[in-house]
């Protein structure tokens, strides 16, 4: 690929002013220096000439451009010239028909069109305040923590914003807090991962906040051989494969998301994501231990969630950075969650 300037110039400071057209609009003007290493001298290209350049190229006519900049046309073409005769070659060739690109101009200009872009962007973010609201949570593999977040956006009331969700192993949940990649994560402790989970999460400077106790419950396709019990025993379960989300390298009971984490299991499955679980449910009439908040807006009514015999006691809450205020957002998604709690 050719560089789309003469190797003799080499980009190396940049700085901006703000300048007045005769429209009274205040523009930003981007001076970028570029040095000559043939001979002492500085040459200045402005983003204000690449600007000129993209109207001319956009509208096919320097009398275009040139009415829609609020200048003169005989201003237009100076600039223009004198940026051709910096970078060493006509970007444009002018012809009875008009203005025709050439092909170094064309792939200058596709640079060009970058760097206006960005300037664009970096100019609406860092000086006219116009970042968009951001929110991330991580979270294990909850439905209803999804649902929560859906809420979140859809009552959140902001036109412009950025959001993610990540539904991932209880390692990456801690880590993504931890560094910020998310402000809120969620997962549960129970009495066999607390003393261990606790130990973690303060270790990464992190909190762990409840949010409700809830029972272990049974997950399965609704045609399971079990599925119309009122409750049902791991005795009952055994024939049937278990399902587990899988934790990767931190695969220990204690990063286990379902409960029973040190049952000897007959026959057991590791899955990374919901879909496939699910979709092993209904192959295998397998099954998962659940924390019984079931959202059948989003799974469909295609499952059931009994109780355990041998219920064990959870406490699903979240983690946060210890000592920093959650953001307003984030109380949002808070309240969309403990309305699960019921």
């Amino acid at each position: 690929m050719r560089s789309p300037l003469p190797r003799r110039s080499l980009l190396n400071v940049c700085h901006w002013h703000t300048a007045t057209a005769h429209s009274k609009t205040t523009y930003v003007v981007y001076y970028i220096y570029a040095r000559d290493c043939s001979k002492e001298g500085t040459t200045t290209m402005t983003l204000q000439q690449l600007r000129y350049a993209l109207a001319i190229a956009d509208h096919g006519s320097i009398n275009g451009a040139a009415k829609e900049l609020f200048i003169s046309q005989s201003s237009l073409s100076g600039s223009i010239k004198e940026l051709e005769n910096e970078i060493g070659f006509n970007i444009f060739v002018r012809t009875n028909r008009g203005i025709l690109l050439t092909g170094e101009g064309e792939e200058f200009l596709n640079y060009a069109r970058g760097i206006s872009e960005q300037f664009g962007l970096l100019y609406e973010r860092y000086v006219e305040k116009r970042a968009k609201e951001k929110f991330s949570v991580s979270m294990q593999h909850y439905t209803f923590a999804v649902k929560a977040f859906i809420d979140t956006v859809k009552t959140a009331g902001i036109d412009c914003y950025e959001f993610a969700v990540y539904e991932t192993t209880t390692a990456e949940v801690i880590e993504n807090v931890k560094n910020l990649k998310s402000e809120i994560g969620i997962l549960y402790r129970s009495e066999f991962n607390e003393k261990a989970l606790t130990k973690i999460i303060s270790e990464n400077g992190l909190e762990f906040v409840e949010l409700f106790q809830c029972d272990t419950y049974v997950y399965l396709w609704h045609q399971h051989p079990l599925a119309e019990k009122d409750c049902i025993s791991m005795q009952e379960l055994a024939p049937y494969p278990c399902l587990a989300f899988d934790q990767g390298k931190n695969n220990s009971y204690y990063f286990a998301e379902e409960m029973n984490s040190t049952y000897e299991y007959e026959r057991l499955i590791h899955a990374s994501d919901r879909a496939t679980l699910l979709n092993l449910m209904v192959g295998l009439n397998a099954y998962t231990l659940c924390s019984g908040i079931i959202c059948e807006e989003l799974n469909g009514k295609d499952y059931k969630a009994i109780p355990l015999v041998e219920s064990e006691k959870i406490c699903i809450g979240y983690v946060k950075q210890k000592g920093i205020k959650i953001s307003p957002i984030g109380e949002v998604y808070i309240y969309a969650l403990k309305h699960y709690s019921d």
